[in-house]
């Protein structure tokens, strides 16, 4: 583990050999509504990515898809040249329609454009880590994984990426990557009322493997509980600082991506992951996904 000095909750991890702050932040929300088009305040996005440099996260994910290119060319635009420390991660697997929907996009041309693209807009000679995104909207989908994860291997061999994972996986898909090659993360759906991969969070956290998790608040639909609510209470925090703080007290090996447009909010999750829960109140947290 890097001696990386940092003061964000939860500290560091390393990605292969990258080290990154368990803290990151995820890039969708800057985009238009949807996740179509620029962002109502192109000044406020530039604001926001900065803020999250200036405050130490050296991991921050994004996807050609948003937008699309629109978070990539902003990124580029708010923090390019890159300082060393920080490492942009980004999914190919997925493409936009003009109707706001995801179309898989996972045959080989698929894949060669798009980390074409993502080297484009991102103003990068290599990608430190891609994630091949599976599954479709509605979550992960049965079925191997070989053809279009092989693509990604090749596009390794050749130096334009350095570090893979998957996205949207099941277990078995997984299992099967790591077959052909390593994998440095899986990136799926998981937060507190949504606990599908408690299992596989645990095997990856033993093979020092990094989780993840999307919609860590709950996404479009906020996670609502009861017990998230009288334990927020209880703490003066907001509901969203307790899931988040759970989440980095769950397993070492997740890693936190809350996205967000707000300044504030930003700030407000930094500081909310900082909480320190007691054992009783993760054992009541623990209690709402089971």
């Amino acid at each position: 583990m890097s001696t990386l000095s940092t003061s964000l909750p939860g500290g560091t991890w390393t990605l292969g050999d990258l080290t990154v702050t368990r803290f990151g932040y995820g890039a969708m929300q800057l985009a238009g509504p949807g996740v179509m088009g620029p962002p109502a305040d192109h000044d406020g996005a530039l604001a926001v990515l900065r803020e999250v440099a200036d405050l130490g996260i050296t991991h921050i994910d994004t996807a050609g898809a948003y937008g699309p290119r629109v978070t990539n060319l902003l990124i580029r635009e708010a923090l390019h040249p890159y300082a060393e420390s920080l490492h942009i991660v980004t999914k190919v697997g997925a493409t936009r329609d003009e109707h706001g929907g995801w179309p898989p996009a996972r045959r080989p041309e698929d894949l060669r454009r798009a980390v074409r693209e993502n080297l484009e807009t991102l103003g990068l000679d290599v990608l430190d880590l891609v994630n091949l995104r599976l599954g479709d909207a509605q979550g992960p989908r049965p079925g191997s994984l070989a053809e279009p994860f092989e693509t990604l291997v090749e596009l390794q061999r050749q130096g334009l990426i350095r570090h893979l994972g998957v996205s949207n996986a099941t277990a078995e898909q997984v299992a099967e990557a790591r077959t052909i090659a390593p994998i440095v993360c899986v990136q799926n759906m998981y937060n507190l009322a949504y606990r599908h991969d408690d299992e596989l969070i645990d095997e990856l956290a033993e093979e020092g493997i990094a989780y993840v998790p999307f919609f860590p608040l709950g996404g479009f639909s906020p996670l609502q509980s009861s017990a998230l609510s009288t334990v927020a209470a209880r703490l003066d925090a907001t509901p969203m600082s307790v899931a988040l703080a759970w989440l980095l007290q769950r397993s070492p090996n997740i890693l936190l991506i809350p996205g967000t447009s707000s300044l504030t909010h930003l700030r407000e999750n930094v500081a909310g992951a900082g909480l320190s829960l007691s054992d009783e109140e993760l054992a009541e947290l623990d209690k709402i996904g089971r």
